[in-house]
């Protein structure tokens, strides 16, 4: 059994501690978060011992933890959980900067830990089944690789609004805007696609005026392939129903594919059917399944993936390199704009 500890408890740490509440090999030993509420929370799905300080926490012999802090956290609690000899998997992104994100890389090699970033893209259903068409060679060579993705950011609630945490809009403590925030998961598509790649130009947008870019746009070429890749990213979709704007399109010498061909023809009676499906799992005494075409299922997915790799002693598919090179690509899209607080 995997004795795994949680180390934040908000909308995503709450989600991979009910994820992992799913899977039969994990004991929740433990969680930490400043918020007693989240804590109690945290007990009723199982947690064995709940701190207000992380550090405490890190004291425990434990396998594993799940960090879900906020940004400017990242560095500080992977490399005292690393130097505990504790296994980390930690929400993108890896760290705020690329000097974070080396010293991060540094302290994995040093301690002969694991540590796997949460670039859960890579396991939706759909974007598995573009990356196996490209891999067997029926695109032919890969030319052009476009990936968007507009949502509300930080603005997105549920039926009672809350505040948004001052940390989301403070350039020090989050380290950027929407091309960290949802760019980054675009940029290691791209990588995951094309392989290594520097950034050609960008343009990030300020539409609301904030301290970090709500928009942006930046053009990649990989390092090995004559493949050009364009992202782009924005907080600026206001949507009341549920909806994806979201799509991943690869053009390759010989043919083309998109994420489009893999949506259902209607969203909402694709969920409606799912939920029957796992109304009757749970009768049954089966395990009930998020729904495939979303991200929902991606999250279970990648931590079954974390978990899988530390009882077989395999190292995870996406690495502390993976996270240090997308920051270096968005960071690079910081030093050329002059709005940027880490521009020139």
């Amino acid at each position: 059994m995997l004795r795994i500890g949680f180390i934040g408890l908000g909308k995503m740490g709450t989600l991979h501690l009910i994820n992992a509440a799913k899977h039969g090999n994990v004991i929740i030993l433990a969680a930490a978060d400043a918020s007693k509420r989240r804590l109690r929370n945290a007990a009723v799905l199982g947690a064995k011992n709940l701190f207000s300080d992380f550090e405490e926490l890190l004291k425990l012999d434990l396998d594993a933890v799940v960090i879900s802090l906020p940004n400017f956290l990242h560095r500080e609690s992977i490399e005292l959980a690393l130097e505990n000899g504790i296994n980390v998997f930690v929400e993108k992104p890896m760290a705020r900067t690329t000097e974070e994100c080396r010293s991060i890389v540094h302290t994995v090699e040093k301690s002969g830990r694991k540590l796997m970033v949460g670039h859960s893209m890579r396991f939706i259903g759909m974007i598995k089944e573009i990356k196996r068409t490209l891999d067997n060679g029926n695109l032919g060579e890969l030319e052009m690789v476009t990936l968007e993705n507009i949502v509300s950011g930080p603005f997105s609630h549920g039926d009672i609004p809350q505040p948004v945490p001052e940390w989301w809009f403070d350039p020090e403590k989050v380290g950027g805007g929407a091309l960290l925030d949802i760019g980054y998961h675009l940029i290691d598509l791209y990588r995951f696609f094309a392989g290594d790649c520097h950034l050609l130009s960008s343009h990030l947008k300020h539409k609301f005026n904030l301290p970090v870019e709500d928009a942006a746009i930046a053009v990649l070429q990989s390092d090995k392939l004559p493949t050009t890749g364009i992202v782009h990213v924005g907080w600026y979709q206001q949507m009341i129903s549920s909806g994806t704007d979201m799509r991943v399109i690869l053009h390759g010498d010989y043919a083309y594919i998109s994420s489009e061909q893999f949506a259902p023809s209607n969203i909402y009676t694709y969920a409606f059917k799912e939920g029957i499906k796992n109304v009757f799992r749970k009768i049954g005494g089966r395990r009930i399944r998020p729904l495939t075409f979303s991200h929902y299922d991606a999250y279970d997915q990648e931590l079954a993936h974390f978990f899988y790799c530390l009882e077989n002693d395999l190292e995870p598919s996406v690495s502390a390199i993976d996270g240090l090179r997308t920051v270096e690509v968005i960071e690079e899209a910081y030093r050329r704009d002059k709005r940027s607080p880490k521009g020139e």
